[in-house]
């Protein structure tokens, strides 16, 4: 039997072990997290991630924990004034809602119980110190001194990817010059669609990720990159978001501490082909880690996950199968990529032209951006 060690048991790396699983492949899960525990956050997954968490088995899981919408995103102005509403799609909408808000901590137990569930060998409290490529199979040596020895590696440990550095050099994320700044409220009752606001240099969402929760996710120019004191993480996400009125304002208000309030500087990988050597490969955000302006981080790695497992399973040249795969997967993230930094880009906007300009192609051209996107998404890889 095929023998693969997954390093990295986020999105990616939990997705590919049940997949690998279910195509009867032994993986062996490396965690350097003790508790395997993700930050508690919000996350969304439109219908092309959610057709990929079917597959996976986990929707039923994913839905009880989460919040479906039905595909509405409403938009308004930074004081609260209406601009457009558009809709995401749904190629079967009895089964697979447009778009589901969850709690990063709950996509993860989902997942993971999954995993547990197939009996994946999962190695927590560990990381990889060396590999060695030995042509006929990997060599893996973990922190506690035990190798392991396998006939591929899976580097699905995140933008910052220690076996991707090994495997060819230290890359440095691209700073995108923004920020992302987030919190998790009690839902009040009226909220029941997704909401984008458009700021001056700002945007802020707001998004049910379950009946009783929701969640705010806002950028912000941040072109020094910064980095803000802990202890006042609240205090300065309400003082930069405080132009923000409307629904949001009630929201802000509740930022009387920094427990729960997370910030991030917004960068981008873009590993250039290829994404393997020999046995080694990268996938997820260690290859191609994107920004979050479309929610598609995790549909992208989900997406890696189905396609590379029934490869592996098949292959009879690992070599072969995993270099194929970086060529299959790098048009297709790229573009996703591209696209997101662009949405990214236009919220950005600090000019007033620039700003009404933006929100009039909302009016007239966002249904038609929205769809031509998913279309594409839900063409294939």
């Amino acid at each position: 039997m095929t023998k693969i060690v997954i390093v990295g048991g986020g999105i990616a790396g939990a997705s590919l072990a049940i997949a690998l699983k279910r195509q009867s492949v032994d993986a062996i899960l490396i965690e350097k997290d003790l508790h395997w525990t993700p930050s508690s956050s919000g996350i969304f997954l439109y219908a092309n991630g959610l057709e990929s968490v079917r597959q996976l088995g986990v929707l039923d899981a994913v839905l009880e924990r989460g919040w479906a919408s039905d595909g509405r995103n409403v938009y308004l102005t930074a004081d609260g004034g209406f601009i457009t509403e558009t809709r995401y799609p749904s190629r079967d909408p009895d089964h697979v809602p447009p778009i589901v808000g969850i709690k990063r901590s709950d996509l993860h137990r989902a997942l993971a119980d999954e995993v547990k569930r197939l009996g994946v060998d999962i190695r927590l409290g560990q990381t990889v110190e060396s590999f060695e490529d030995q042509g006929a199979g990997v060599i893996v040596r973990l922190s506690d001194g035990s190798e392991i020895a396998c006939d591929g590696l899976i580097g699905a440990d995140g933008i910052r990817s220690t076996i991707r550095e090994k495997l060819f050099g230290k890359m440095t994320p691209e700073f995108t010059g923004f920020g992302t700044w987030r919190s998790v409220h009690k839902k009040p009752k009226e909220i029941d669609v997704k909401i984008m606001m458009m700021g001056v240099g700002k945007r802020l969402g707001i998004m049910p990720i379950s009946d009783d929760q929701l969640y705010i996710f806002a950028t912000t120019n941040e072109p020094s990159k910064p980095l803000y004191n802990i202890s006042q993480m609240h205090q300065v996400m309400r003082e930069k978001l405080a132009e923000f009125k409307g629904p949001a304002a009630a929201l802000l208000d509740e930022l009387t501490s920094p427990e729960g309030v997370l910030y991030t500087a917004v960068e981008e990988m873009a590993l250039p082909l290829p994404w393997s050597k020999g046995r080694v490969l990268v996938i997820g955000d260690a290859a191609h880690a994107c920004t979050p302006y479309m929610g598609q981080g995790g549909a992208m790695a989900l997406e890696d996950s189905l396609l590379l497992a029934p490869r592996i399973a098949a292959s009879n040249d690992l070599v072969a199968t995993f270099s194929a795969f970086g060529v299959l997967r790098h048009e297709r993230c790229t573009f996703v990529r591209k696209v997101s930094r662009q949405v990214g880009d236009a919220g950005g906007k600090e000019l007033a032209d620039d700003v009404e300009a933006r929100n009039t192609r909302l009016q007239t051209q966002g249904q038609a951006d929205v769809d031509s996107f998913y279309a594409r998404m839900f063409a294939g890889t």
